[in-house]
């Protein structure tokens, strides 16, 4: 790829207005005008510059979308007051009643809930897919579909989607490939594989420090601007709004995603690894033992590694809850939802992040009740820590004895 979000991440940046490093936040819901026809065309859209009111913009919140463009290389990006609120703005903003939408059959609970529940009042039908077989995908596709709809890497099986060719697919068919970047920031570069709109949950690793939430749209200039239409735009007229003090926030903790991407990435690698070579059932892209571990290796960008998602299925429910107590106790984490953070969270899934998925559902997806998803923090000395974890598994059981430590 020519584009590299490496080469700009230290470019996310914006001088203040009187001199400073970081730009000043606009701590105002409404701005003023010199004259009433400024105020009549910046409503209508028509003035570059000019703000009148924080849902419809603000500079800090405008700061913060042209980084986010510049992360993923696209035209333009608005921000949201979560990433729920960017994504449902996107689907709402493509379908009508009567539409169809392709959708990856493992994504985060709220986006499954969102789809699976609350579209049906509009009218809107959703296949839920195995999003990496391509044929399944093909097939699914009828004349009324609007979008295909995936995660880059998915929540919390971790699956890859084949972003270069599910984009051939979605652009013969003429219509957007959408997908949610949250777990692959850096690692994946979406836009620069194919997907027409990029979704992020600004509240995971792009912001790292895990005190708020907010959400991203990475896309065409043309279609973030009819997201803030006050006639039809639904990322307008939704009210998601992000709050000017949280974006600013945002935007200084971008400046640190490269070093701490890659450091997520390498303390996961390295777990993920020593967990499998003790003989537990451990998924990372990363390992040659993932199914789409070349795929994987094909879109991303090496420097940044595989990711700082990995899962461990220790058999049962009773078994996990008991080893994320533990965990907790012994200081190597926190039992948490959420991830990004800079020290690890686990949580089991099925439980948690993806309890809107059926129980039947989640067996048929191979979401077993013993699956703990990890988000790998940014320990120091990972080496103790694995050592840590491996002892807290001899002691439940999971393991047998400490004689594998090295």
């Amino acid at each position: 790829m020519d584009y590299k979000a490496s080469d700009h991440i230290q470019d996310l940046q914006y001088f203040g207005e009187f001199g400073g490093v970081n730009p000043s936040i606009s701590d105002s819901s409404t701005y003023t005008f010199l004259s009433a026809k400024t105020m009549f065309d910046t409503f209508e859209g028509n003035t570059e510059g000019c703000y009148l009111y924080s849902r419809h913009s603000s500079p800090s919140n405008l700061y913060l979308g042209e980084a986010m463009a510049q992360l993923e290389g696209t035209e333009s990006a608005n921000v949201y007051a979560s990433g729920m609120g960017a994504i449902t703005a996107v689907i709402l903003q493509l379908c009508d009643s009567g539409d169809h939408i392709v959708c990856s059959r493992t994504i985060y609970g709220g986006t499954y809930a969102f789809l699976k529940n609350f579209v049906k009042k509009f009218n809107i039908e959703v296949s839920f897919v195995d999003i990496t077989n391509l044929e399944v995908v093909k097939e699914t596709i009828t004349s009324k579909t609007k979008m295909i709809y995936c995660e880059a890497v998915s929540n919390p099986l971790l699956e890859i989607a084949d972003i270069a060719s599910l984009s051939k697919m979605a652009k013969k068919h003429d219509m957007p490939l959408v997908v949610d970047n949250t777990f692959s920031p850096l690692t994946i570069s979406a836009a620069q594989l194919g997907a027409d709109i990029v979704v992020h949950s600004l509240t995971k690793f792009i912001n790292g420090s895990s005190d708020c939430v907010a959400g991203a749209v990475c896309a065409s200039s043309e279609f973030c601007l009819s997201l803030k239409d006050v006639n039809n735009g639904a990322g307008m007229l939704l009210g998601s709004t992000l709050d000017s003090l949280r974006a600013a926030s945002i935007l200084k903790n971008m400046r640190t995603l490269h070093i701490r991407m890659k450091k997520h990435s390498e303390n996961a690698h390295f777990l993920a690894e020593k967990f499998e070579n003790d003989g537990l059932k451990v998924v990372y892209p990363g390992l040659e033992s993932h199914p789409s571990h070349e795929l994987m290796k094909s879109q991303m960008n090496a420097e940044f590694g595989f990711g700082g998602m990995l899962t461990l299925d220790v058999g049962t429910l009773d078994k996990a809850n008991a080893l994320m107590e533990l965990m907790q106790e012994r200081k190597l984490g926190y039992l948490a939802v959420s991830l990004g953070f800079y020290k690890t969270l686990f949580s089991a899934s099925g439980t948690s992040t993806s309890s809107e998925i059926p129980e039947d559902e989640q067996k048929q997806l191979g979401l077993t009740e013993g699956l703990i998803r990890f988000s790998i923090g940014l320990d120091n000395d990972i080496h103790k820590t694995y050592k840590a974890m491996r002892g807290c598994m001899v002691d439940l059981g999971i393991l047998e004895s400490k004689s594998a430590l090295v």
